[in-house]
């Protein structure tokens, strides 16, 4: 039988993993402004918060499980335990517990989180290699400049299709970040990218599931190797993005090649990254956010009769779980986070357990929010009114959610975000150890400093 193997190809799209990989071996060592550098460090700090917070979770306990099977060599640290595993087991653990909470950073251009990636495969590789904070910023930087930028190429087609785009855009970063960190050339680099490119992983079927966070971890762990394999003289394909049946023209049918080579060496990427107040799905926080401020008018949950929401398309889309039946679940509901918005003035990992999911009270609110579209709600935006039971009516527009580009997590905010998630793990004295040298990072002679600290303390 003969097959139709017509497919509506760019048979002119310009050569941009030899443009990429060029970029990531030869830009310079802290080649960005003040403000660049500033933003990867918070990144770093704030990826770290996260993969130490959820060190414990179930989904950790079962990863680490089954790498054990594979008798590891102890090579690298896996931050918030006393383990050490290989280098590539240690790459995915850390992408596993970086996103269990999804309390990590977003790319809200591309609603990349693209630390989960690329830094937990630099950790695991710079701690073996005793590089120094300066090295894994700069890979740091120019690693998730690539994912991201291949991420504004494809999206939102290639995430409209079902792609998890953090974790089939991340081994890209991850391969990239990696290749620097090991000094590669313009070719292996370009080799490390290539062989990536047929790692992609991660659909967006299993948001609510352990294999959610499996997905940058899988990517961390694809981009490490990758980096390694082309380190030792194996080879890809030069055009293995951009060729007609290469990764770009594959998953996605926007193809928009000038975001990869806008202003580069200029904008970086790493400067859109936001950090999350609230520990669930993005597009969930205008309206936690909303419920918090009615909170804070003195509006109790017994007050209201009924919560109102107009949300853009991808609330319901993502986040439309009206019951869900455990904490992972209610990171995928608008309607459990505006419950306990209201109940608690907060969302933390705490807010998302599986115990709060099922709590009576909880439950009782999230019954009477309703939510429906409206194509004038941009994606950032929500428009909440609660219907008191004595008949008033209190509305809240919130056009730019705390955390997002226009309303940033400050400093001290981010720093109030680690120490919730680290101390219970580590106490209060190593955690504020780790937010002192995270503060300078790129002054470190050698992670391993920093890896000490994140284990567990006898």
């Amino acid at each position: 039988m003969a097959r139709n193997t017509h497919v509506s190809a760019d048979t002119s799209a310009p050569p941009v993993t030899a443009i990429l990989a060029r970029f990531v071996a030869t830009h310079p060592s802290r080649g960005w402004s003040d403000a660049v550098e500033r933003e990867a460090h918070r990144t770093f700090y704030n990826w770290l918060g996260c993969a130490i917070g959820a060190a414990r979770h179930e989904a950790a306990e079962s990863a680490i499980a089954a790498v054990r099977m594979l008798e590891p060599a102890p090579q690298a640290s896996v931050p918030g335990r006393a383990d050490k595993v290989d280098m590539a087991s240690a790459a995915l653990l850390n992408g596993i517990t970086s996103h269990t909470f999804d309390f990590d950073d977003t790319h809200l251009k591309t609603i990349i989180h693209p630390a989960g990636p690329v830094a937990s495969a630099l950790l695991a590789l710079g701690e073996h290699r005793g590089a120094s904070g300066r090295q894994l910023i700069d890979a740091l930087v120019l690693g998730i400049d690539v994912a991201c930028r291949i991420g504004n190429t494809m999206y939102p087609d290639h995430y409209d299709r079902g792609w998890h785009i953090t974790g089939s855009t991340g081994m890209l970063g991850a391969a990239a970040g990696c290749a620097r960190l090991l000094g590669l050339d313009e070719h292996r680099t370009a080799m490390a990218i290539g062989i990536a490119a047929s790692q992609p992983v991660g659909l967006r079927e299993q948001f609510g599931t352990m294999t959610k966070p499996f997905h940058p971890g899988a990517a961390a762990r694809a981009g490490l190797m990758s980096a390694l394999l082309a380190s030792q003289g194996f080879t890809a394909s030069e055009r293995a993005l951009e060729a007609p049946r290469g990764f770009v023209q594959v998953a996605s049918d926007k193809r928009a090649w000038h975001e990869v080579t806008d202003e580069l060496g200029e904008r970086f990427e790493i400067s859109f990254n936001t950090y999350k107040p609230f520990a669930c799905g993005i597009v969930i926080h205008p309206s936690i956010d909303a419920c918090v401020r009615l909170r804070a008018q003195g509006i109790a949950p017994e007050d209201v009769e009924r919560i109102e929401l107009r949300v853009h398309s991808l609330v319901l889309e993502l986040t439309g779980k009206k019951e869900p039946k455990d904490g992972l679940q209610g990171k995928f509901s608008v309607y459990h986070g505006c419950a306990v918005g209201l109940i608690h003035g907060r969302a933390g990992e705490e807010e998302f357990s599986d115990a709060m999911v099922n709590d009576p009270g909880v439950v009782a609110l999230r019954n009477r929010v309703q939510a429906v579209v409206d194509d004038g709600i941009a994606e950032e935006s929500v428009h909440v009114s609660a219907l008191l039971r004595d008949g008033r009516r209190v509305e809240v527009q919130v056009d730019h959610a705390i955390g997002s580009m226009h309303n940033p997590l400050s400093d001290a905010q981010l720093e109030a975000k680690f120490d919730a998630l680290a101390v219970p793990l580590l106490g209060a004295e190593r955690s504020g150890r780790i937010t002192e040298v995270c503060r300078t990072l790129a002054a470190l002679p050698d992670l391993r400093a920093l890896t000490a600290l994140t284990a567990p303390s006898a």
